[in-house]
């Protein structure tokens, strides 16, 4: 199983990205799919999850500002960021969560200009 992440890029303050991640393969047992991201020099952190039920919740750093959402038939999880801020650079990476173990991406860059 991979997962390939897409849709990060260079935008000025106030604008918006969309990142997409898909999995190829099979994954049994899918209990969530997440987003992190790592800014340079610090920790990865948790961004957002959509859980098997579809809810979702999301860090209150970037809470009203980043949509998550799904598209189980194509094992795909979306990011939508709106009023990006510089200190939303990072390198973004999905992460789906089964009951077996945990599945990362590759991580794709996002940086954000003041």
């Amino acid at each position: 199983v991979q997962l390939q992440a897409f849709g990060g890029g260079l935008v000025q303050a106030g604008g918006s990205l969309r990142l997409s991640c898909a999995a190829s393969g099979s994954i049994i047992g899918i209990k969530a799919m997440c987003w992190y991201r790592q800014a340079q020099g610090k920790e990865r952190e948790w961004v957002a999850c959509i859980i098997s039920n579809g809810n979702s919740d999301y860090a209150d750093s970037v809470k009203g500002r980043f949509t998550i959402s799904r598209d189980r038939a194509k094992k795909t999880v979306y990011l939508q960021m709106n009023s990006l801020e510089p200190r939303d650079t990072a390198v973004y990476y999905c992460n789906i969560k089964s009951v077996y173990r945990d599945y990362w991406g590759q991580g794709t860059q996002v940086t954000v200009s003041s």
